[in-house]
């Protein structure tokens, strides 16, 4: 999530990890942006693009895929902030895009009148640089906005205060250097931040919040909040709410355990929530808290209102096979989106103080529902539906609980002669898993299939429209799968718990679960079955490989981590031993090494075909990993394709085009290694 902090591991006391990167012949390339690296990143490229694009699939994909991306009948979600819906806008005319908005009555029509704000293109033409739009907030008097401004794609930022009025810059306005930082409006002349510039943590990100006043140096900034250099980082955030603002400070103690401080004139006051409290805003003076852990009483799970003084109200439980989602919290009403067996509703919430009000909003069923965005300063709220065969709809509601259609995407590709189903497998230790499947109704016997997963950080892959697996892939006579495995947090966070750290084994096994599942249906075979993940779920596919090659035709391995040993030095890995444990502990070393690819990856075993894919200004996971493992398969003699965007981030496209040449690329590769005609 971060800039590249390659922290000198004897200081983090890693000696034994120390002595394995010594010994490591592809150490060289975790120099991102030397000269050699980026010389076989160059002849890795041309490889892969040369095989790739030469296949006339790649043609008909790319364009498929950027007339979908650049489509004017998208639909333009929208942020709602008093009387405006403000949007970012990408498209043919304008690659790095337009941060525009309309009022909310007119963002209603099926046509709005937009108001143009910031140009991205002809900023960085303007500036020379290569600018990628990272968000606006807009202050509270609405006169002023903060825009964050990233160089590539990658998570640092440059912040620049905007004047909404004259359309340029504010003279006297507020800016902060290339960094990962976080920053908020405290009022229209003050700000709240922190940057890693001003000192950062071993996981690359800010650790002290100040306070900035308007006219001021930003070395006179006050200092509000000093986390420890192990922490995860600190950060500021302001809630708007009736009774008034609320300024908080964050102190992240790992990725999943917080401590949070109000705001009181220049002191940070600690207040009484547990480490496992993920707040969500504040409503009716109660801080609204989802619990990773049981507390007080109250499930690891719920949604609970915590009122200083007073006495904690439960909000909503789900209890098991369920899970809240998100959760939208507005001036007038509380909304979250909860799923049984991965099919959500959306309820609301109003309370008179000693409880709270619960009714499920009119949207349809059977896919996945979602608070799209709330207003702070007004009654309205958005609501959009989606899944695998149904395109995503947007509802509007002004505060009756009366939510209307007022935009639609239209289909991207025909549904009609398609099915999606749900099937459980079950893992190696009896626990069923759920997972989707989306095919075409009549099957002429096994077919060439995409396995996709993600397992980790407690997130959850519930049904949504894909154009890209409909049109390049289903359309086409292939099946495409999504799996529900422990990890994510389709069950809440005992679904995630049960694969963290010294568990993380189940995911795999999970994952594979449903692979021998899909065979053991005769929806296809191991040499039509392909997997495909990104990130963390780069990690998974790129395990699941060494762990059940037999079983597997290809791997499309996007942005991951895969050096579980190293991984705590790169990028912003030092932020997720929460999630997988730290190679400085022997006893979790030990069982990292049990799975992790780049250590477990052997000349001798037979692989299935591997197409790695990342980006060069990908800050979090960097584009090290991908790199070493593509570069210690391809000695030992395994059957690798690797591409590396520049740009992009971490999401290894920056604007549709790479978007487009990214998912081509992929689609292409399976289509040739899987046989999809």
């Amino acid at each position: 999530m971060r800039a590249i902090m390659c922290f000198a591991l004897m200081l983090m006391g890693i000696a034994g990890a120390f002595a394995l990167e010594q010994k490591d012949p592809y150490a060289w390339l975790e120099d991102v942006h030397g000269k050699k690296p980026l010389e076989w990143v160059a002849a890795q490229n041309k490889l892969a693009l040369d095989k790739l694009k030469a296949d006339p699939r790649y043609d008909s994909n790319y364009k498929s895929v950027l007339s979908v991306l650049d489509a004017p009948d998208r639909i333009p979600y929208a942020a709602l902030d008093h009387g405006f819906a403000y949007n970012f806008w990408q498209d043919a005319k304008n690659p790095k895009g337009v941060w525009r908005r309309t009022t909310i009555a007119e963002y209603q029509k099926a046509a709005p009148h937009w108001d143009v704000l910031l140009d991205v293109d002809a900023l960085a033409k303007a500036e020379k640089e290569n600018w990628v739009f990272k968000g606006a907030e807009v202050a509270p008097g609405e006169g002023r906005a903060l825009v964050r401004l990233s160089r590539g794609g990658g998570d640092a930022v440059v912040v620049r205060e905007f004047d909404l009025k004259t359309r340029h810059w504010a003279a006297d306005g507020f800016f902060l250097l290339e960094a990962k930082t976080d920053v908020t409006w405290r009022d229209d002349n003050t700000i709240l931040f922190a940057t890693a510039k001003d000192g950062a943590t071993k996981s690359g990100y800010a650790r002290i919040v100040r306070q900035w006043q308007r006219g001021t140096p930003v070395a006179s900034a006050a200092k509000l909040y000093d986390a420890k250099v192990e922490d995860v980082g600190a950060s500021p955030v302001v809630f708007h709410t009736r009774q008034g603002d609320v300024a908080l400070v964050i102190r992240s103690v790992s990725f999943f355990e917080r401590e949070y401080f109000r705001l009181d004139g220049g002191k940070a006051v600690k207040l009484d929530l547990p480490l496992s409290a993920n707040l969500q805003g504040v409503f009716d003076g109660a801080y609204l808290a989802l619990l990773r852990e049981d507390f007080a009483g109250f499930k690891k799970g719920a949604l609970v209102a915590f009122r200083p003084g007073g006495a904690n109200q439960l909000v909503l439980d789900t209890g098991p096979r369920a899970s809240i989602e998100n959760v939208g919290v507005g001036r007038d009403k509380l909304y979250a989106t909860v799923t049984k067996n991965v099919i959500g509703a959306v309820h609301v919430f109003t309370t008179n103080g000693k409880g709270w009000s619960d009714k499920v909003l009119a949207l349809p069923g059977s896919g996945s529902p979602a608070v799209a965005a709330v207003n702070d300063y007004g009654p309205e709220a958005m609501f959009s539906f989606e899944n695998y065969l149904i395109p995503p709809t947007l509802y509007f509601d002004g505060g009756n609980d009366a939510p209307k259609a007022i935009k639609a995407l239209p289909a991207r590709f025909d549904a009609s002669q398609m099915v999606t189903e749900q099937f459980e497998a079950t893992s190696k230790d009896g626990t069923k898993i759920p997972y989707f499947v989306t095919r075409p109704k009549v099957l002429h016997g096994t077919a060439p299939t995409i396995l996709y997963g993600y397992g980790g950080f407690e997130v959850s892959l519930t049904p949504a429209y894909s154009a890209n697996a409909g049109r390049l892939w289903v359309s086409k006579g292939g099946i495409y799968v999504v799996a529900n495995i422990r990890g994510g947090g389709e069950f809440g966070p005992a679904w995630h718990e049960a694969a963290e750290k010294l568990h993380r084994q189940r995911a795999f096994d999970d994952f594979a679960a449903v692979a021998n599942d899909l065979i053991a249906r005769k929806l296809t075979t191991p040499k039509q079955l392909g997997i495909m993940g990104g990130s963390n779920g780069g990690l998974l596919v790129s395990t699941v490989m060494t762990q059940i090659p037999d079983k597997l035709g290809a791997v499309v391995c996007q942005v991951p981590l895969i050096d579980m040993i190293a991984y705590t030095h790169i990028g912003a890995g030092a932020s997720w031993v929460g999630e997988y444990g730290d190679p400085a502990n022997a006893k979790e070393r030990d069982y990292i090494l049990t799975y992790s690819p780049y250590q477990n990856v052997k000349k001798e075993k037979k692989y299935p075909p591997v197409f790695f894919v990342t980006a060069t200004s990908d800050d979090r996971v960097t584009p090290v990993h991908a790199r070493k493992m593509a570069a210690k398969m391809e000695e030992q003699g395994h059957e690798v394709l690797f591409y590396e965007n520049t740009d992009g981030g971490h999401a290894a496209a920056a604007d549709h085009r790479q978007a487009a040449e990214m998912w081509a690329l992929s689609y292409v590769y399976l289509a040739q290694k899987l046989g999809l005609k």
